[in-house]
């Protein structure tokens, strides 16, 4: 693969996954059953504060990539590009999507927002343009700290989560699924949509330590 067609393939799966990304926590939304951790957060200000959960989710990512810099955390395209494509995504399809009503269609909703969240997650991070700004947080902590990633990042999402839950964001079942199959769920991916190397030898799936691919943007 040339190193034009490996750049233009990097740029349409950094923008298709994000725009992805922000469609699954929409139908996530949708199904009432249960938000990933940080969408609990969003969705409890979005309440508090009368804007769309797109709209906070935008806000507390720039919020959180303020916080990069006394860290000494270098953000890339894909970085700044994630805190906005996100939350216009997301805001758009729950703008068009109709509301669910029944577990008929609630919880088939919630099945294909985390399965697709798992496909977001893989095409945005094999672009290799840079982790989002809570995944940046969560490994400039780290680096701080001399703490480890899983801690960092249990430190952190249990914090956002009860932040938001007691701001009325919603915990459920979809919480647990999603928290229990992302994981697995984006290392498949990671491998699907993995970029050629410019030789055309070997892929790329994700730079930096293996931990890091398994997170939201």
């Amino acid at each position: 693969m040339s190193t034009q067609s490996r750049l233009a393939r990097r740029l349409i799966q950094l923008y298709f996954g994000l725009a992805l990304y922000g469609a699954s926590s929409a139908l996530l939304v949708k199904s009432g059953l249960g938000l990933e951790p940080w969408n609990v957060l969003h969705q409890g200000l979005a309440k508090l504060t009368g804007l769309t959960i797109g709209v906070v989710s935008i806000i507390v990512g720039a919020a959180v990539l303020l916080l990069w810099i006394p860290l000494r955390q270098r953000p890339g395209l894909g970085t700044v590009s994630n805190v906005f494509v996100v939350g216009i995504a997301m805001d758009g399809t729950l703008a068009l999507a109709p509301d669910a009503h029944g577990l008929a269609i609630r919880v088939p909703l919630l099945v294909a927002g985390i399965v697709l969240n798992g496909v977001a997650t893989g095409l945005y991070i094999s672009a290799t343009f840079g982790p989002g700004p809570r995944d940046g947080l969560m490994t400039g902590l780290h680096r701080r700290t001399g703490r480890s990633i899983r801690l960092m990042r249990t430190g952190i999402e249990v914090a956002v989560v009860v932040t938001g839950f007691a701001l009325g964001g919603t915990i459920g079942i979809g919480t647990v699924l999603y928290a229990l199959s992302i994981g697995p769920l984006a290392q498949v991916f990671l491998r699907v949509f993995a970029v050629p190397s410019a030789s055309g030898g070997s892929t790329v799936v994700a730079t930096g330590q293996p931990e890091r691919a398994i997170l939201r943007p």
